[in-house]
């Protein structure tokens, strides 16, 4: 890499250096490997070798590294190390000479009446005293809502007046696009949220959801566009415009009252359907419950609600008719005309058959019987079944009602069989019960009362996924190897050590 930056020493215009430091920093975004942490490992390594090399490309790198890193902690290394070689007398590039500040001009987005991408355009201008070339550019960013609100492209541009009257001319031809101007503020915000949304999705392992995985373009363009997020003010502070429970029940309520919904027969599957619209465009979909389009509707059918709900089979036939008539109901208020709607309702039968015959069945997937994941999904939340099966694995095997996961008195039997393998504690250190005992239990002593009661603490933070960061950290150690038993004892450190939650989450992230 540092041999590859030599070409920062030919270079002129600072929009070219930036753009292949972006690029540089970029190469290492596919890495994976058990245990490691590649921004540390590699960015940091980069760091500390190009600051012992003190060469004029490691200036160079250096240099550009300070404003383009991934995190805080690289470019302040950058800055630190590349004052360091300065002081040394080492030469900069003249488009470092003078450091180019750079400036927001404009902000725009251009947009169908579907809404599935938003492409921002964001125009900046380089300023350097003495110039160093690189006037206005634009940085043009596909933001795919269909994906979580994640980073589907990136370019740039310097040739902005052209760009503009482009997007402007395609608006003014196609009634189902628009191209507006938004505030420096808003910009921000968008660009920031996909940037953070695409940086938790190349954290994934990519061998999970390679059809998710980002772009070339993305991956080397993220650095740039992270500093270009940066440049842009921040919005200011509003009305929240989060979606409480309330809210999305309310919303649910009307829907369920109007004419759209009159035909819906079973209330009950009708509005248990219409909770998991709102929910997917309310949590997958940047807010926008009442945003429809053929391609939602296939991402919806097809992957969200499988990954993520288990449907009891009357819903599942009631999903289809549910979602064409939220549809008519919603896509009015969206500005739809009538021939995208209709397009819209045909995609809901296209994908029917499909849903229908390859909805997936947890039951055979995991090898659980109906009872055993009702059990474990009172809430029919699909992606807890993981953490839930983890923290009780001995719900699979037992079938009486004492044995429930989802009430305070079944998940302390069911951790009383696991901690002890047995109802009771051990008769002696060493010993263990194989079988449950006849007669009355014995009192727990205190020692086992402690480890009892901590061990279920920890299991009901696993059934609720409390903090956030829990299950994860618990991920990572499976990985590396470790024994179940192993994985819990180190949670139970780490909630033993914590003093509060923000604490909590802090160890859990250094797990």
């Amino acid at each position: 890499m540092l041999r590859g930056a030599r070409v920062l020493l030919a270079m002129r215009d600072p929009l070219d250096a930036e753009l292949t430091v972006s690029e540089l920093l970029g190469s290492w975004q596919g890495m994976r490997a058990r245990g490691v942490d590649p921004n540390r490992l590699v960015g940091e390594g980069l760091l500390d070798y190009a600051r012992r090399a003190a060469t004029p490309a490691a200036l160079a790198l250096l240099t550009g590294v300070s404003s383009l890193g991934a995190s805080h902690r690289h470019r302040m290394l950058a800055g630190r190390s590349a004052r360091e070689l300065a002081e040394q007398g080492i030469a900069r590039p003249r488009w470092a000479a003078s450091p180019a500040a750079v400036r927001p001009v404009g902000a725009y987005v251009s947009r169908s009446l579907f809404g599935d991408v938003d492409e921002l355009v964001c125009v900046y201008r380089h300023e350097a005293d003495p110039p160093t070339g690189g006037g206005e550019h634009a940085l043009v960013t596909v933001i795919d809502h269909n994906r979580g609100g994640v980073l589907g492209d990136a370019w740039v541009s310097t040739k902005v007046e052209r760009l503009l009257r482009h997007c402007s001319e395609q608006a003014d031809t196609d009634p189902m696009a628009s191209f507006t101007t938004v505030s420096p503020g808003r910009a921000h915000t968008l660009l920031t949220s996909a940037v953070e949304r695409t940086a938790r999705l190349m954290a994934a392992a990519p061998e999970e959801s390679p059809a998710r995985w980002p772009s070339r373009s993305v991956t080397a363009l993220l650095g740039f566009v992270r500093a270009r997020a940066r440049a842009l003010p921040p919005e200011p502070p509003g009305r929240s415009t989060a979606w409480r429970r309330d809210r999305r029940a309310t919303l649910a309520a009307r829907f369920l009252a109007s004419d759209a919904a009159a035909d819906l027969s079973d209330s009950y599957a009708a509005g248990r359907c219409a909770e998991h619209i709102i929910d997917y465009g309310c949590d997958a979909d940047s807010g926008r419950p009442l945003r429809v389009s053929p391609r939602k509707v296939e991402t919806f059918l097809l992957e969200w609600l499988p990954r993520r709900v288990v449907l009891l089979p009357e819903e599942q036939e009631a999903m289809p008719h549910v979602l064409a008539a939220w549809i008519r109901w919603a896509g009015p208020f969206q500005g739809l005309p009538e021939v995208a709607l209709h397009a819209t309702i045909d995609a809901v039968w296209e994908a029917t058959a499909v849903f229908t015959e390859s909805y997936w069945n947890p039951s055979s997937t995991f090898g659980l019987r109906r009872e055993v994941l009702n059990r474990l999904l009172p809430d029919g939340d699909l992606s807890a079944l993981p953490r839930r099966m983890f923290a009780f694995p001995l719900v699979t095997e037992l079938d009486e009602e004492e044995f429930d996961p989802a009430t305070a008195a079944g998940r302390r039997a069911l951790l009383r069989l696991d901690h002890f393998g047995s109802y009771d504690p051990p008769r002696s250190p060493r010993g263990r019960h194989s079988a449950a005992p006849e007669g009355p239990r014995r009192p727990l002593d205190r020692l086992d009362e402690e480890a009892l009661a901590a061990h279920e603490r920890l299991a009901e933070r696993l059934w609720k996924g409390d903090p956030s960061n829990l299950w994860p950290a618990a991920q990572r150690l499976l990985d590396r190897g470790l024994s179940r038993s192993a994985v819990l004892e180190a949670l139970l450190v780490a909630l033993g050590e914590a003093e509060d939650e923000a604490a909590l989450v802090k160890v859990l992230d250094e797990l």
